[in-house]
């Protein structure tokens, strides 16, 4: 018996606990509970997924993750909303952002090789392809986003010296070679062309519709065709006053040159890599430390935006993930930086030779891995081991 005056217990009533009424917030309809959760940040999200199993499931919902991932660096989405990452979920993207933004990463170096060389290379789904010498590698990613096999699953040959740069277009492998010859390969199957290009090392390429693009030491750029009966065959040359170290055919493929970029670059400060995002925004970069921010629409002769490398050091390679982040590689200390474009100063450094000085040849980026090759090694930074 209880004391005196003690109230009895629920279950003292009704042998059982009164069942609570249910929440009015489920009597809502799917689609309103996702443009309410619409309004929340991405810590208020998070919050909300601590709630129940219920409440989880929806704040993980892409729909609502998207919006915020659109402001995020390197989240797989373009400024047009193109999702360039899809499988992937989103919340776990914006995850991995903060690591980008941060510079939390663990770093690891996966290939080594004896002699210096100037590497280039491609990142495809599962593979990356990397030029060694007078060949082109392709090592799987491992599955597990580790890094990748230390064995080559397939060489691609061709020419007689070292393959300056190379691109991957549509199953297509297409190289210009130090002999000065274009080598294009198709990557499942036998099928290869070789043929004469320039007069001396063929620094650059680029290939799409059916037409290879090429710059050259000798002080041209040529456009070649790859059309039936035509393989081969010059199209048309474009004399210019030094040697031609980057080129990029652009998206629209026009076919004919349509202007020229700038007015106040010094002789000797060559454009050393150049990356469309669309068919009317660029970034180029080169010997004179600067990154450059190209509209077409508004005006060929200046550059809508510019950064500058801090210490002074030529910019070898450049890539975006077509929004918010630029990774740059520097020709000293092997020095790869993250920028911002909505911010005037560098974002974040990576210092990866040491304690040689090596230049960073070429840098490639998924949304979790940046692949940065130097001189004598090829280094992996894993934005998701933290």
């Amino acid at each position: 018996m209880g004391r005196k005056g003690s109230p009895r217990s629920p279950q003292a009533e009704g042998g059982s606990r009164a069942a609570s009424p249910p929440s009015p917030l489920w009597a809502l309809p799917e689609e309103l509970l996702l443009l309410i959760c619409s309004y929340l940040d991405a810590q208020a999200l998070g919050r909300l997924a601590q709630v129940c199993r219920r409440l989880r499931f929806l704040s993980s919902r892409d729909v609502l993750w998207k919006r915020i991932a659109r402001g995020c660096l390197n989240s797989g989405f373009t400024q047009l909303g193109t999702d360039l990452a899809a499988g992937i979920p989103v919340k776990e993207r914006v995850k991995i952002s903060q690591n980008w933004r941060h510079g939390r990463c663990r770093r690891e170096t996966v290939l080594k090789w004896k002699c210096n060389l100037m590497p280039w290379m491609e990142l495809d789904g599962e593979y990356l392809y990397l030029s060694q010498a007078e060949n082109i590698q392709a090592y799987q990613l491992c599955a597990e986003g580790t890094g990748l096999q230390r064995h080559p699953q397939a060489i691609f040959s061709g020419h007689q010296e070292d393959v300056c740069r190379f691109v991957l277009v549509n199953s297509h492998i297409v190289s210009g070679g130090g002999d000065g010859s274009i080598v294009l390969h198709k990557l499942h199957g036998s099928y290869s062309v070789k043929f004469s290009a320039h007069e001396q090392e063929v620094n650059c390429v680029d290939f799409q519709g059916g037409l290879i693009v090429s710059g050259s030491r000798d002080r041209t750029a040529k456009v070649w065709s790859l059309s039936a009966g035509r393989v081969g065959q010059c199209l048309h040359t474009v004399q210019t006053e030094d040697r031609v170290w980057s080129i990029a055919i652009s998206p629209l493929l026009s076919g004919e040159l349509l202007t020229c970029l700038g007015t106040d670059f010094h002789r000797g400060a060559g454009v050393l890599d150049v990356f469309y995002e669309t068919p009317s925004l660029l970034l180029s970069c080169g010997y004179d430390t600067y990154i450059r921010y190209w509209d077409i629409r508004t005006s060929t002769r200046k550059c809508v935006q510019e950064w500058e490398e801090p210490h002074d050091s030529a910019l070898y390679c450049i890539r975006s993930d077509k929004n918010h982040m630029i990774a740059s590689g520097s020709s000293y200390y092997g020095v790869v930086r993250l920028w911002d474009k909505r911010q005037t100063r560098c974002l974040q450094s990576f210092h990866l030779s040491s304690p040689t000085s090596s230049p960073v040849y070429c840098l490639r980026f998924s949304t979790t891995h940046l692949y940065a090759a130097l001189a004598s090694a090829l280094h992996v930074l894993d934005f998701t081991a933290l």
